[in-house]
C-alpha cells in the first residue's frame, strides 16, 4: 500500500510541480495529504489523486479535463520523461509520506498556477505562494 501511495503522490508532484521550487514540490505533496485527511476527499492518496467524474462505460477511465489535478486526465502520457524530475518528486513524496519536512502551507487543500483564477479561490481562505502555485484552506 506504501509503495502505491508513494508512486501516485511522486506523479502528482512531478506532474503538478516539477518546475517549481523545492518547497513548491513539498507543498504540493502536503495539499495531497491534507485532502486525504479531509473527510470532504477520498481517504488514499491514490484516490484523492486520481479523484473527478469517470465515464459509466469504464469506471476507471477519468473524464477528460474534469479531474481534481488536471495532468490525471488530460489524454498524455502520465509515464515520467525526465529522470532527475522524477527522481526528485519521488523523494519528495517520500519524505512527505514519512513526515518530513513541512512546506509551512498549513491545512491547504487547494492550489492553482498564478496563471488562472479559478472560481472556487474566491471561495476559500488565501495561505501564502510558493514558486508560480497559490495555496488555499477551506473558511471553516
Amino acid at each position: 500500500m506504501l509503495e502505491t501511495a508513494l508512486l501516485c503522490l511522486a506523479l502528482n508532484v512531478y506532474h503538478e510541480a516539477r518546475d517549481q521550487p523545492l518547497a513548491g514540490q513539498y507543498a504540493v505533496a502536503e495539499v495531497v495529504l491534507n485532502r486525504v485527511y479531509d473527510s470532504r476527499f477520498p481517504y488514499t492518496v491514490c484516490e484523492v489523486v486520481k479523484q473527478g467524474p469517470t465515464y459509466t462505460w469504464k469506471k476507471d477511465f477519468p473524464v477528460r479535463h474534469r479531474c481534481q489535478f488536471s495532468w490525471y486526465c488530460d489524454g498524455k502520457s502520465d509515464k515520467p520523461r525526465n529522470k532527475p524530475a522524477w527522481k526528485a518528486a519521488l523523494a519528495v513524496a517520500r519524505d512527505a509520506l514519512t513526515g518530513e519536512p513541512s512546506s509551512n502551507i498549513g491545512y491547504a487543500t487547494h492550489y492553482h498556477s498564478v496563471h488562472v483564477k479559478p472560481s472556487w479561490a474566491s471561495s476559500k481562505i488565501f495561505i501564502g505562494k510558493i514558486g508560480d502555485h497559490i495555496f488555499y484552506r477551506w473558511q471553516s
